[in-house]
């Protein structure tokens, strides 16, 4: 448990440096690139989206462990934590000053975490082995991740950011469901994991996650697109590791305690992403989201 917990906490810091990197690398390409593949030919010749791209290998490896070694529900939650660390980081880099309102709200993030981790403790369950069970969760998440790129293309700027976002973080939390299938794979060696369909839809649906984060990144504020890829990622994942690994959960009141906590998370979450300081806010000529011109410049 302390192990997986560990790696959830540097996957958490990964995704955090990577938020920033990224968002950094999208802001200054035009918008008629937005949901295109040509976003990620122009994304490939800039240093600074390389360099998150490095990070979220980091990320994907020290979640690949933590899988590996603890259930579906206790890693996810704790990757939500990037939320508060990317407000860490971008105000070390954009200089921005932290109050009282951000530390509550990372204090609140925190616990609500500790809370859902804590008065759930998951345990337990398998991966399914029926084809149904896998078709009706990937098909009902594809269908959920469709409608939010729909509503989105009809939208502008911050609001098309948020609903890209969550249909990223929707994506990257069926992601997690075939990561979690796929570490079960490795005690029976390399060459099995390859044969397994796992693998291959664990690298779709990340490529996926991958192109509609992208695309919120560069359709607005990373005050809108973070929450819905940080909240969504770990509670699709949960929802999958209750109902279809059949994890364990305790019950009677520890729900009710554990949603609380689920909605001090959420709270947090909110709170964080109404931060003039989560946006790096610098005292230079102001640019889209914060960030001077030449903060804008820096690895293109």
């Amino acid at each position: 448990m302390i192990l997986s917990l560990g790696l959830a906490v540097l996957a958490a810091f990964a995704n955090a440096g990577s938020n920033v990197l990224q968002r950094r690398a999208n802001m200054t390409e035009p918008p008629e690139l937005n949901l295109s593949p040509k976003l990620i030919w122009a994304l490939l010749h800039r240093r600074d989206w390389w360099a998150g791209l490095t990070l979220v290998t980091v990320s994907f490896l020290c979640q690949a462990g933590a899988l590996g070694t603890g259930e579906l529900a206790v890693v996810q939650p704790v990757i939500v934590l990037e939320l508060p660390i990317t407000l860490v980081i971008g105000g070390a880099l954009f200089h921005s000053r932290l109050g009282r309102r951000e530390w509550g709200a990372i204090a609140l993030l925190s616990l609500g975490v500790s809370g859902v981790i804590g008065f759930l403790s998951p345990h337990g369950g398998e991966v399914p082995s029926g084809a149904l069970v896998w078709a009706v969760g990937a098909g009902g998440t594809a269908a959920v991740i469709a409608l939010l790129v729909a509503l989105g293309r009809s939208r502008h700027n911050d609001v098309r950011a948020a609903l890209f976002g969550a249909a990223g973080g929707v994506a990257f939390g069926l992601t997690a469901a075939f990561m979690k299938a796929t570490t079960t794979e490795l005690p029976t060696g390399f060459g099995q994991v390859f044969s397994s369909w796992a693998v291959y839809a664990m690298v779709a649906t990340g490529l996926l996650g991958m192109f509609l984060v992208q695309s919120a990144f560069h359709a607005g504020k990373l005050v809108a697109s973070q929450p819905g890829i940080s909240l969504l990622d770990p509670f699709w994942a949960v929802a999958f590791g209750v109902l279809a690994f059949h994890e364990h959960t305790e019950h009677g009141w520890f729900i009710a305690l554990a949603a609380a906590s689920a909605l001090a998370m959420a709270a947090g979450a909110v709170v964080l992403s109404g931060s003039p300081a989560f946006q790096g806010t610098s005292g230079r000529q102001p640019h889209p989201d914060g960030l001077s011109s030449a903060d804008a410049r820096v690895g293109s």
